[in-house]
């Protein structure tokens, strides 16, 4: 396996960058004031977003071309896309948990951004945490590996089979919250928390806020894994997780009208974990190329993605 070849400075570069870019996604995506992001908008900034990716991942192959020879730079460029592909297609699967909070809640449409705002932010904060952890564990600890794949396929397992919704209401977390901290049965705007006769008083959009953070926790517990059977660089595993997190507000606002139409997609991202986690359990005795990998990948999730949508298209004409 490659080691990094990320230098101090490229951190420094790339973090500035994401401050930046969510600073600009902020007012794109509606400034200081409330409304419905529409499908256009959405749209746009999804290409954006995917556009940044590939951009970014053409910088680096260049830069490393330059400083480390064709063969690295070329590696490093297939890592980074592998794992922005994994890590941008279990995002769609955070969509359907966002989806499923907010309808449970009956959050208006006009206030869901800021929320999805905030998770953003903490899933960033979050993600720096586990992925630098990751990457040290399975530096120091090789067979860790192993667990990881065994982890994955699990996981992709209990996806496969898995046909019952998460139980919003019996959730623990949101069960300790409420005990713990007085809510409004009401929402007010987009506050997370109002002064009532002299009292702190949090609102229902607080405990949608709570969900959507743990949400994230579960998820990148899943995510991270997958990509550190691509590489075990912490720039390639940091760089490919923020770019597919950054973009995740704009494709929510994408999908959150034609999410059914998608109805397959979870088990093409069953397979694409259960892929993983075999990889990772072989790597002794088979090495399955990047590019390979990139492959498989692109063709398990298109496929998913065309059967959704030839299934959803007949069922509306019956």
């Amino acid at each position: 396996m490659l080691h990094s070849v990320a230098e101090p400075w490229m951190w420094v570069v790339f973090i500035g960058f994401v401050f930046a870019m969510l600073a600009v996604d902020v007012f794109a995506l509606g400034g200081s004031r409330a409304h419905k992001v529409s499908i256009r908008e959405a749209a746009v900034w999804s290409v954006i977003w995917v556009s940044l990716a590939l951009g970014f991942d053409a910088g680096l192959w260049f830069y490393l071309k330059q400083t480390a020879g064709t063969e690295i730079a070329t590696a490093k460029a297939m890592e980074f896309l592998t794992g922005y592909v994994i890590e941008k297609s279990l995002s769609v699967d955070n969509v359907f948990v966002f989806l499923l909070i907010f309808g449970h809640f009956s959050v208006p449409v006009q206030y869901q951004r800021k929320v999805l705002l905030y998770g953003v932010v903490g899933a960033i904060a979050m993600r720096i945490i586990m992925i630098l952890a990751g990457s040290w564990v399975v530096t120091q600890f090789a067979w860790v590996m192993y667990l990881f794949g065994i982890f994955l396929l699990i996981t992709g397992a209990k996806m496969l089979f898995s046909n019952h919704e998460a139980d919003v209401e019996n959730n623990p977390v949101l069960k300790l919250a409420k005990k713990l901290l007085p809510f409004t049965n009401e929402f007010h705007e987009e506050k997370f928390s109002i002064k009532r006769d002299g009292k702190r008083f949090f609102t229902p959009l607080l405990l949608v806020l709570i969900l959507i953070e743990v949400s994230d926790v579960i998820f990148a517990v899943d995510s991270i894994p997958a990509i550190f059977a691509v590489t075990t660089d912490p720039f390639i595993v940091f760089t490919s997780n923020i770019f597919a997190i950054m973009g995740l507000r704009a494709l929510y606002f994408l999908l959150a009208d034609m999410a059914d139409r998608f109805h397959l997609l979870k088990f093409g991202l069953a397979f694409v974990l259960m892929f993983v986690g075999i990889k990772m359990l072989i790597v002794e005795w088979m090495h399955v190329p990047t590019d390979v990998s990139l492959m498989v990948i692109g063709v398990i999730l298109g496929g998913s993605v065309v059967a959704s949508l030839l299934t959803s298209r007949n069922q509306h004409k019956i």
